[in-house]
This record gives C-alpha cells, structure tokens and sequence, in this order.
C-alpha cells in the first residue's frame, strides 16, 4: 500500500467518526502566539507537550532550523500575518539542539541533488544568476547564534510593531526542556 492510499484510508476513518470534533477552534490563536519551529520529527508532538500547547493556542510555522533567511520571505509575511490577521502579540523562536542545520554542508547536499538526477547544468545557471547555493544550502554554525539573528530579523522588521514580544529559546530534543537564550520582556 502506498503512503498515499494509507493517509487516505485513515482520513475516511477520521472524517466518517468525526474524530476531528475535538480538534474545532477558531483562527485567532487562544494565546495570541506565534511559534517559528524546526522541521525535525522530535518536535512533531513533543513541542507541544512540552510547551502545554493545545489544538488553537498558537500559530505555528515550521521549516529547516527555525531560521529566518529572508527579511521578506514566507516566514516573515506568516508572521506579519498573525500578527495583523489573528491578533498575535508574541512570537517565539524555538530552535533545537542536535539540529540538522547546524553546519549543514552545502557541497555534499549538491552532490546528493546531482546523484538524484539533477544536472550539474542546472545548478550552474541557478548560480550564474545570482543564486549562492552553497550559502543557501549552509545551514548556521550555531542555533543559539541562528536563533539571536532570527529574533532580531524579527524585531527590526519595518512591519513588525514595536509592541510585539519576540522570544528566542532552545529545546532540548530529547526531553522538551526549554533554555531561554533571547527574553523578549527585557
């Protein structure tokens, strides 16, 4: 059975018992947070947990390394979204020890792109046009020093309100216990 059929079979499952009755909420976040989080699968259900988050408290965005490469991305305009739209008043930026961002190789990740078929000629012309892949790709060296840019990318954003508490913190994989690195209240 394919992955698809398998999420497929379930959903009917879900629906036809109407499992999702106890997941209702409105849009607006219970909290008025918005949580920038890793991808990685630990966090799946642990950050939640650990964090006493339930189904409509926050708005959570996700990607690889809880990092804000772009001042005018998907992850800001998210988040200059719940702010505006859903009436968020803080923002967390949670990264994670153990990350697979931290000192992600570029040049490898390449090499894993052409093994799959992607042809060298392709990412030559990514990177003539002004494309720097490898730095795309890189990753950060340290996720408190990640976490520390992110926060501040926030912060200083032309639309960011100046009222808006912006958080950075750390979770541990392993445990779901929080360290404070950037104190928003301070």
């Amino acid at each position: 059975m394919s992955k698809l059929q398998e999420i497929l079979d379930y959903n009917r499952f879900f629906v036809e018992n109407k499992e999702y009755v106890k997941y209702r909420t409105s849009k607006e976040p219970n909290k008025k947070l918005v949580i920038l989080s890793c991808m990685d699968t630990r966090l799946t259900e642990l950050l939640p947990k650990a964090l006493n988050l339930k189904n409509g408290d926050v708005k959570l965005i996700k990607n690889a390394g809880a990092s804000i490469m772009h001042p005018f991305g998907s992850i800001i305009r998210s988040i200059v979204v719940a702010v505006y739209e859903f009436k968020a008043d803080e923002v967390l930026v949670i990264g994670h020890y153990g990350c697979g961002m931290s000192n992600l190789n570029g040049d490898k990740i390449l090499e894993k792109a052409i093994e799959r078929g992607i042809s060298e000629e392709v990412i030559t012309t990514l990177c003539n046009a002004g494309i720097d892949i490898k730095k795309w790709l890189h990753g950060f060296d340290s996720v408190e020093e990640s976490i520390k840019e992110s926060v501040e990318l926030i912060k200083n954003h032309p639309l960011i309100p100046k009222d808006i508490k912006i958080h950075g913190l750390i979770i541990d994989p392993e445990t779901g216990k929080l360290e404070v690195i950037v104190n928003g209240y301070e």
